[in-house]
């Protein structure tokens, strides 16, 4: 009876250990249950009928829904409501999960997910305003009845397919978590907004420049950091004639360079994110109809960042792709018009130093006087924990990241500081994003942009009446040159943002000479734009690279494109390479040429075969990848330090870089001054020459096909959570980072599309993953193979709803109760 006693007592503690959280450990006992939990994720066939009647609260008229073979939906709705409220129904059945992780993230929320671990990031994302821009841009858009219609339907959507969940149909994630979804709401929309705004704009080097004029004084800063490189192609060609008359700029405060001796501040560099967009017009299409592509390079995940999805209403027939979370399509294409979206490097963060009167920072001097600085106070909830408050400063610039001294999430963000940025400003992103999906003309689209506020984006466009444009657009402050370039004076209202460049006078270009426009993250326009907005943007090579194909093609047709997306030459290498095999052929101080037979011998005449072509069993880019940049590191380190514990510098671009290599064999900047020594240019060639053939011979070997670029490049697409098991990896692909395929170990063209305008449009894409967010689903990656080895899907687009298509089987009727 005793053995008995003790067994039931064992089992009904370890089923209550099991089904209950204990601090941050989720209840293991819910997830491993075969009723309840992770088992019950799997998808099998009959899951997905192909005819069913569903009643969804809250929709006026029936809604037909067809389903295409990558089980993409293709939505017929009677009015707007309908169809904002179908899209966010869909996308939640899909992608509820990540759309909501997510918008925790930007409302500093992750906390009372996973625990005190994520305190940090939650603190931080409060500080830098995403929060607080999100309520300004959502208190713009419910002011419009057009975009309030479209948020408040998409989030009825969402909440209807919430309100069918169980906990045996939770998505994975939530069982693994062990929490709940809670009710959509419009600002989760404008959350998501702000969460791209800050992933696309919200890094800033003021402060590493500021560390740099304060070391080695505006003429070297002038001379390593100039203004403008030597090698561009600007998006906006030079000399293409302004269509306004320019404002006079802000004038330059006479204490601009003085203000900024002293300071002693800490920084990190720019995440690696980019993209190409490109269209030609019919004069150079074999169809005489223009063509458009677009490839945003964003980091790579599963699920997928994209969600594509046909839209079609009175007034509107659309399909493309959007982020989960956000209604509409954000990039894609009708019947009578394309559009894509790269992102715009323009300066619209900066950073103040502030003077608070006293150690209670209830006041700072602005303008002759002391102001009070409002204060908010955070309260974040922590899972298993009391909840924390955090108290944000804000000034009339912004809030104050960082009151005291602390270790900073990310080293950008300097103490007693306020930060001005253009997302924290009320903008209706959704209004353009409406517009865009019903344009028809060149006039469409322009109006459509007067809206758009952050993240600034080169809006490339095309039409059935064969123009073409792009605006790099949003919204610009009106600058002196180089204001925030470094950190500015928070005193003097001279050093304020003074208003805006007019939207109309933004960068633009319409049906160009040259026959086609583009944009791959470069320089907005040349030195003849009046206007400042920044003074560093991308490398050049791959702007150049895709102008310079784009230039020599007749004839184009969407494989053109395609192949060109796919475009591995690497610019830099091809430049610079020649120069570093002669350096290493020179006898340097204390050190002969390498012999033939030697390991750096034989990797020297491999590299002497490569053309530049970062194909995936090449072995050339896995050297010289190693060998450029620990030149380039071996140049620099010792002048601008990348040592955590002091002030943190930035190299200076590559184009003065690779000037220094090309042309100044003498200059004092190559000697490392950490050295009794006076280094050579080929002696640090050559040193780096034999860094990257150790490393490659450590991690595989002597030389051999084993040091392909793929294996060393390791392409990994990891789940959101990071789960092992539910990403994948090591995916065998060339590309790199600089170059048009810009795949690189983390980073990548994160969706693919050109669109081939006419009569009849006919459009291609892929993304690498699939339309479903559930792991135990076909449709999770299934599109990544195509993706990987550079095809396209042809798009289904249907004209109407009683289309026949082979690849459309399954058609839902959605209708309110």
């Amino acid at each position: 009876m005793l053995k008995a006693l003790l067994a039931l007592a064992a089992s009904l503690t370890l089923v209550w250990a099991l089904n209950t959280p204990h601090g941050t450990v989720p209840p293991f006992g819910k997830l491993l249950s075969p009723y309840r939990g992770f088992w019950q994720n799997g998808e099998v066939a009959g899951d997905f009928p192909a005819q069913q009647t569903l009643a969804l609260p809250g929709l006026q008229a029936p809604v037909t829904v067809r389903y295409d073979d990558h089980r993409v939906p293709h939505v017929f709705a009677q009015n707007d409501h309908d169809l904002y409220f179908a899209q966010g129904y869909l996308t939640a059945r899909d992608r509820l999960w990540q759309m909501d992780f997510v918008t925790h993230v930007a409302a500093g929320r992750l906390a009372e997910i996973v625990g005190p671990a994520r305190l940090e990031t939650d603190q931080f994302f409060r500080r830098m305003g995403l929060p607080f821009g999100a309520a300004n841009s959502l208190k713009t858009m419910m002011a419009d009845p057009t975009t309030r219609t479209v948020l408040t339907s998409y989030s009825d959507g969402v909440n209807a397919y919430i309100g069918q969940l169980s906990p045996k149909t939770l998505p994975f994630e939530y069982k693994l978590l062990d929490y709940q979804p809670e009710p959509w709401e419009p600002l989760k929309c404008a959350l998501l907004l702000k969460y791209m705004a800050w992933d696309l704009s919200g890094r800033t080097d003021d402060l590493r420049m500021s560390n740099i004029l304060r070391k080695y004084g505006p003429a070297v800063t002038k001379d390593l950091f100039p203004d403008y490189p030597t090698r561009e192609d600007p998006i906006v060609p030079v000399g293409t004639p302004l269509d306004f008359k320019p404002l006079a700029a802000p004038p330059v405060p006479k204490s601009f360079e003085a203000a900024y001796a002293a300071q002693q501040l800490r920084d990190e560099p720019d995440a690696e994110l980019g993209s190409n967009n490109f269209a030609v017009s019919g004069a150079k299409s074999a169809s005489g109809y223009p063509l458009l592509a677009n490839d945003p390079h964003l980091q790579l995940n599963l699920p997928s960042i994209w969600y594509q999805i046909q839209l079609s209403a009175p007034g509107v027939n659309v399909y493309g792709v959007t982020i989960p979370g956000a209604p509409t399509v954000i990039i894609g294409f009708n019947e009578n018009a394309t559009w894509g979206v790269t992102n715009v490097a323009a300066d619209v963060l900066d950073f103040y130093q502030l003077k608070f009167k006293d150690n209670t920072q209830r006041e700072y001097w602005h303008d002759g006087r002391w102001k009070p600085v409002r204060r908010v106070v955070e309260r974040i909830k922590v899972r298993g924990q009391p909840d924390r408050l955090d108290t944000v400063l804000y000034t009339h610039h912004g809030p104050v990241v960082y009151d005291k001294p602390e270790k900073p999430f990310l080293n950008q963000t300097p103490i007693a500081h306020a930060m001005r940025w253009t997302a924290h400003d009320g903008a209706d992103e959704i209004m353009t994003l409406y517009r865009l999906n019903r344009a028809r003309t060149y006039a469409d689209y322009t109006a459509a942009l007067t809206t758009w506020g952050s993240p600034a984006q080169n809006f490339i466009f095309a039409d059935n009446e064969k123009d073409i444009a792009i605006w790099p657009n949003g919204r610009f402050p009106l600058k002196w040159r180089d204001q925030g370039k470094f950190i500015l004076d928070g005193t003097d209202p001279a050093y304020d943002w003074q208003g805006w460049i007019p939207a109309a006078q933004n960068p633009h270009v319409k049906n160009p000479a040259r026959g086609f426009v583009s944009s791959a993250n470069q320089f907005s326009a040349g030195p003849d734009y009046p206007y400042y907005l920044n003074w560093t943007y991308a490398n050049y090579e791959r702007g150049h690279r895709i102008n310079e194909r784009l230039a020599a093609m007749t004839q184009v047709t969407p494989d053109s494109l395609r192949q060109l997306q796919n475009d591995v030459l690497d610019l830099n290498a091809q430049l610079i390479l020649p120069r570093m095999l002669a350096l290493v052929s020179e006898p340097a101080a204390g050190a002969a040429p390498p012999t033939p037979d030697s390991p750096e011998g034989r990797v020297l005449a491999e590299m002497r075969r490569w053309r530049y072509q970062y194909t995936a069993d090449a072995i050339g880019p896995s050297v010289f990848n190693l060998w450029y940049n620990d030149l380039v590191k071996r140049l620099w380190d010792d002048d601008f330090p990348t040592d955590p514990t002091g002030p943190a510098y930035r190299y200076p671009a590559r184009d003065r870089t690779n000037n220094l290599i090309l042309s100044e064999p003498t200059s004092p900047w190559i000697d490392d001054r950490r050295t009794p020594a006076k280094e050579t240019l080929p002696q640090l060639a050559l040193q780096s020459l034999r860094f990257a053939t150790d490393s490659l011979t450590r991690k595989f070997g002597p030389l051999s096909p084993k040091w392909r670029w793929a294996s060393q490049k390791s392409t990994d697409i990891l789940h959101l959570l990071q789960l092992p098991g539910f990403g994948q990896m090591d995916v065998d692909c060339g590309g790199g980072a600089g170059i048009v395929n810009a795949t690189s170990e983390r980073n990548g063209p994160s969706w693919r599309m050109v669109v081939a305008l006419g009569p009849q449009v006919r459009a291609y894409g892929v993304y690498p993953g699939g339309q479903s967010g559930n792991p135990g689903s076909p449709f999770y990656n299934n599109m990544l193979e195509t993706w990987r080895v550079g095809q396209l899907d042809e798009l289904v687009f249907l004209r109407s709803v009683q289309e026949a298509h082979p690849r459309v089987s399954t058609a839902w009727t959605l209708q309110g109760q």
